[in-house]
C-alpha cells in the first residue's frame, strides 16, 4: 500500500472524526479506510488511534504522527502545483477558522463570494470560539482577535475591536446613573463567559483623572450577575430587553448601537482595543487557494471591521453624558 494514500486517509479520519466518515470523503470502503490505517500503524510499530465504535481518538503516538502527516502532505501539494505551474489557478479544499460571532456574520460571506468568484475551490469554515493549532488541525487560514504570540505563522493587519460596556436606553432610564466603573456593582448585569461572570476590569485611573489624592480607580469590579448565559445572541438579546449591563467586543453590538437599541457607556474607561489579523502557517501563502483567498478577503475584512469600529466610536460619546434639555426662551 502506498504509503502517502495511507497518510491522506489517515488525516482525513481525523478531520471526519470516524472511520466511515473519511470512507465517504475519499470514496473508499470502510474496510480500505482500516487497512490504510493498519498499514500505518504496521509501518510505524504502534497504535495511533483508539477506536471504538461510534468515534476515534489519537493515542499519544498519533498526535506526533498527524503533525507530521499534515505537514508532509501540505508540502507535496504546494510542491504539485508548483510542478505543474498553476500557482495562479486556485483549486481545493480551503479550510478557515473564526469565532462564532465574526465568523457568521462577516466572514461567512466573504466566503461565498470568494467561492462564487472561484469554483474550483471548496471551502470548509470551522466556527470556534477556542484558538485552533493551525498546524495540527490541518487549517490554511485564522481570523483572530487576541493579542499574537511570536510564532513562524504570518500575521496579516486586519484592524481592532474594542470591549465595550452597553446597556439599553431602557435600562438607563429606570436605574441610578452609571458614572463610573464601580458603579457597575449596584446594577443587574447580564455576564458572558468569555467576558468574565463576576467581575470586570478597566484601566487604571491616575494623576489628574484620579483626583487630587492621587488615588486610583479600581481596576476591577466584582458584581453578582443576575443573568449569565454563554450564548452571544442571547446575551444581546436580554441587554436589549433591558435587563441589565453587558460588556462584549464592539462588533457584537455594532448593529444595536446603531440603531439606538443599546447605548454605549463607560467609553473613557474602556480597555485597550485587541488587535484583529489573517493568520496563515509559514508558507502556505504560497499555495494559490490560500494567497487568492488572502487578497481576497483581507481589504473586505479591514472595511467591514473599520465600520463596526466608526458606528461604536461615533455613538459613544453621546452616551457617556446626559443629553441637556434646550432652555425655553
Amino acid at each position: 500500500m502506498d504509503r502517502i494514500d495511507a497518510m491522506k486517509v489517515f488525516v482525513a479520519a481525523l478531520a471526519e472524526g470516524s472511520l466511515a466518515g473519511a470512507g465517504r470523503k475519499l470514496g473508499k470502503s470502510p474496510a480500505a479506510v482500516s487497512r490504510a490505517i493498519a498499514f500505518l500503524e504496521t509501518h510505524v510499530g504502534t497504535e495511533l488511534l483508539h477506536r471504538t465504535t461510534r468515534s476515534i481518538r489519537l493515542s499519544e503516538a498519533g498526535e506526533r504522527y498527524a503533525v507530521a502527516c499534515r505537514r508532509i502532505l501540505t508540502d507535496l501539494e504546494e510542491a504539485d502545483m508548483a510542478a505543474a505551474g498553476e500557482r495562479s489557478a486556485p483549486r481545493g479544499r480551503l479550510t478557515v477558522t473564526a469565532a462564532v460571532a465574526v465568523g457568521e456574520s462577516l466572514l461567512r460571506p466573504i466566503l461565498d463570494e470568494f467561492m462564487n468568484a472561484h469554483p474550483t475551490v471548496s471551502v470548509r469554515l470551522h466556527l470556534l470560539d477556542r484558538p485552533a493549532n493551525l498546524i495540527d488541525e490541518g487549517i490554511d487560514v485564522a481570523l483572530r482577535i487576541a493579542h499574537l504570540p511570536d510564532s513562524t505563522l504570518v500575521a496579516l493587519p486586519v484592524g481592532e475591536v474594542r470591549r465595550v460596556t452597553t446597556a439599553s436606553p431602557r435600562y438607563l432610564a429606570r436605574h441610578p446613573r452609571i458614572t463610573q466603573p464601580s458603579d457597575i456593582a449596584e446594577h443587574q448585569v447580564v455576564a458572558m463567559t468569555h467576558f468574565g461572570i463576576d467581575s470586570w476590569s478597566f484601566p487604571q485611573q491616575s494623576g489628574a483623572a484620579a483626583g487630587s489624592s492621587g488615588s486610583a480607580m479600581p481596576r476591577t469590579v466584582q458584581f453578582a450577575p443576575r443573568f449569565i448565559v454563554n450564548s452571544l445572541r442571547a446575551a444581546v438579546a436580554s441587554a436589549v430587553e433591558g435587563r441589565g449591563v453587558l460588556r462584549s467586543f464592539s462588533y457584537h453590538v455594532a448593529d444595536e448601537v446603531a440603531d439606538g437599541r443599546l447605548r454605549i457607556i463607560l467609553p473613557d474607561d474602556e480597555i485597550a482595543p485587541l488587535p484583529v489579523h489573517l493568520v496563515v502557517p509559514h508558507g502556505r501563502l504560497s499555495v494559490p487557494k490560500v494567497r487568492a483567498f488572502v487578497d481576497f478577503a483581507l481589504p473586505k475584512l479591514r472595511a467591514g471591521f473599520a465600520q463596526w469600529c466608526e458606528v461604536c466610536t461615533s455613538r459613544s460619546k453621546p452616551a457617556s453624558k446626559a443629553t441637556p434639555k434646550p432652555k425655553r426662551s
